[in-house]
């Protein structure tokens, strides 16, 4: 297929890269030019989509989304689809849904699951909202980055679940970090209390391996603290009541300014563990 794919960040970047293996007809725009080894670079986000059968999107915020799409969305064909695969707002989301809908263009919302390694290998977790033909057209070109495929529901849906998952992953985090600091407060070797914890049903396997980063001091961002918060901001923005939610945002944005912002999510633990 041929293919526009905006934003080569992080993410971006590997997903685009998976694109090519597979045999597609890529081509990329970044807002700092980069080149990617297979693709063809364009100047802009417009002629990145001209021309193109699907157009996907890997940005940092409603605010980068709306205007790269509102760039591209002009000069993609009737019958062509978008995909955003930012994680943005429901509202957002649905209102680039209106957008391309007003241009014969169809559009999903499908943010990933996953950080840069499984981006990488192609284990993505794709959640979706809009029409099910549409994801159905699609879903092969998805699952050439990654290893599942949800419906979520219709316009917008994919980006709150997106939004529910980044919730739960962040609480998870920022609990775990408090007990290891409580381990250590309390004279019990963090390493044995964690793996203690490990072994009983109240632990996921994703917190089991923060926790893991955590005692190893491995704070290599993958999901800075930074796109937590921002993450957490957008959740907390879409109406719903989340106090717990509310609470976890509060102590990532402390630690952003205590000057972690960079690092991976794992290093929260340093508000309380001192290794």
């Amino acid at each position: 297929m041929k293919i526009g794919f905006l934003g080569l960040g992080a993410m971006g970047s590997r997903m685009a890269a998976r694109l090519v293996a597979a045999g597609h007809e890529v081509t990329v725009w970044n807002r700092t030019p980069r080149p990617l080894v297979g693709a063809m670079v364009a100047d802009t986000p417009d002629a990145a989509a001209f021309g193109a059968e699907v157009v996907i999107s890997s940005l940092r915020d409603d605010a980068a989304s709306a205007a790269v799409w509102g760039a591209a969305l002009p000069t993609m064909a009737a019958g062509a689809v978008g995909i955003e695969t930012s994680t943005i707002s429901p509202d957002a989301a649905r209102a680039l849904h209106g957008a391309a809908a007003a241009r014969g263009v169809a559009f999903l919302d499908a943010p990933v699951a996953g950080s840069r390694p499984q981006a990488e290998a192609g284990q993505l977790i794709f959640m979706a909202g809009g029409e099910p033909e549409v994801l159905a057209r699609v879903e092969p070109l998805l699952l050439a980055m990654g290893g599942a495929v949800h419906h979520a529901g219709g316009p917008g849906a994919g980006a709150a679940v997106k939004l529910m998952v980044n919730s739960l992953f962040a609480a998870q985090v920022a609990a775990m970090a408090e007990l290891i600091g409580l381990a250590q407060t309390k004279g019990i070797d963090p390493a044995r209390a964690v793996e203690i914890l490990g072994a009983t049903p109240v632990a996921s396997p994703a917190v089991k391996g923060a926790a893991a980063a955590m005692l190893a001091g491995n704070f290599a961002p993958a999901f800075p603290i930074d796109l937590v918060a921002k993450d957490l901001d957008i959740a907390l923005g879409t109406g719903a009541t989340l106090p717990v939610t509310r609470l976890v945002a509060d102590v990532f944005q402390a630690a952003i300014a205590e000057g972690l912002a960079k690092d991976n999510i794992t290093g929260i633990v340093q508000r309380y563990f001192k290794r």
